[in-house]
């Protein structure tokens, strides 16, 4: 076999695994087999690095830091959703969408992943692009930072001219608690909720930074194709599954008001127990046509609402403070708390950062402070 022909069978079968693997978490060979594999490739395309492109598995992580990212203009307006906090604002929002499309209306829930909107931009079915929200019109390009995320294809199954998806990117539980435990270790400040690590994380000038910390993405939506029409939004979403992508998890599609609200409560009741932290649930019309139709105001659509589910918190008492020693020496002050169960779990410590945050706030051994969940502040 040639070189050129054992290499793209190579990414082909990469591509594969990684797929298996980072999206529909059902590996199908060892961590030794692939590695075994990836090896291989690196070694050819050392040989011939006049073969190597940017869609090759090897390049995920990319070679020296950013000075800055370029500014990117988004082709179309990347929205924000009006917020809900009772269950009257939503029938008031399927009111309202009746009013204008009749009563022959289904909608779509969705899990709304606490992380970082950014939209991925493909052409030839080859990922090109990717950018940060921003303001919704002009975000950053952060294409080395996403080439990272496993996840994330490189190269579609379908071949489509122009292909623009939106995601929201995000670390898991797991992965949050590892990387609070590095950054004490290395005496640095450790990050709020999980939501901050991967903002914090996607916008690294360094992709080999942005890569240790294991950042995921769902995707959530079609921006902008060619060549493939939809009528629904779930029918979108099976597209994108098909295509290879990690789709918005256990969306549901409702025959009405009453299934979405029965839906919203059966997701909070069981985000204590997923893997990711959800700040609340998205409820989106399905029907593009009854979309068109309802529109937009300059900054939000009409036809979608997000939920958000009220913060679980607790009175405690702090016991004592106690310095956390990094592996470079520096002192992280803790507050040792008086534990208290929240969210499914047991809280016993809460980071004070540093002594200018102390005196700041006056926070003193006996006083009571409240507390909430990481990923609901």
């Amino acid at each position: 076999m040639k070189i050129e022909e054992r290499i793209q069978d190579l990414r082909e079968i990469i591509n594969y695994h990684n797929h298996k693997y980072y999206v529909e978490d059902s590996p199908e060979i060892s961590d030794y087999e692939y590695d075994k594999l990836y090896r291989e490739l690196e070694e050819l395309e050392r040989q011939r690095p006049d073969l190597i492109t940017s869609d090759s598995p090897t390049q995920r992580v990319g070679g020296e830091p950013l000075s800055a990212f370029e500014k990117v203009q988004h082709k179309v307006h990347m929205q924000s959703l009006s917020d809900a906090f009772s269950k009257e604002e939503i029938y008031a929002f399927d009111r309202r969408v009746r009013e204008v499309v009749g009563n022959d209306v289904e909608y779509v829930v969705e899990k709304k992943i606490d992380g970082l909107s950014v939209s991925l931009k493909y052409e030839n079915g080859i990922f090109l692009r990717g950018a940060t929200r921003g303001d919704g019109f002009v975000g950053e390009d952060v294409t080395s930072n996403l080439k990272t995320i496993k996840s994330i294809p490189l190269v579609l199954k379908d071949k489509l001219p122009v292909l623009e998806v939106r995601g929201e990117v995000f670390i898991s539980k797991k992965n949050f608690a590892k990387i609070n435990e590095q950054q004490e270790r290395d005496g640095q400040m450790v990050f709020a909720n999980p939501r901050n690590a991967a903002a914090g994380s996607l916008r690294q000038l360094d992709p080999k930074i942005a890569s240790l910390r294991k950042l995921d993405i769902f995707i959530f939506n079609v921006q902008d194709i060619s060549g493939k029409t939809f009528k629904f939004h779930s029918e979108s979403l099976e597209f994108m599954k098909e295509a290879g992508f990690k789709v918005s998890p256990g969306y549901k599609v409702c025959k009405d008001i009453k299934e979405v609200i029965d839906e919203i409560d059966r997701i909070g009741k069981e985000r204590d127990e997923l893997p990711f932290e959800i700040d609340g649930a998205v409820i989106k019309v399905n029907s593009l046509e009854q979309r068109q139709l309802l529109g937009s105001t300059s900054r939000v659509p009409k036809w979608a609402m997000a939920y958000k589910y009220p913060a679980e918190i607790k009175e405690t008492v702090i016991k004592s403070i106690w310095p956390n020693v990094g592996r470079t020496g520096v002192l992280t002050p803790n507050a040792i708390l008086e534990p208290v169960q929240i969210a499914g779990s047991t809280v016993s410590r809460a980071t004070l950062h540093n002594m200018d945050y102390i005196e700041e706030r006056d926070i003193r051994i006996g006083d009571w402070v409240k507390i909430r969940k990481a990923g609901d502040i």
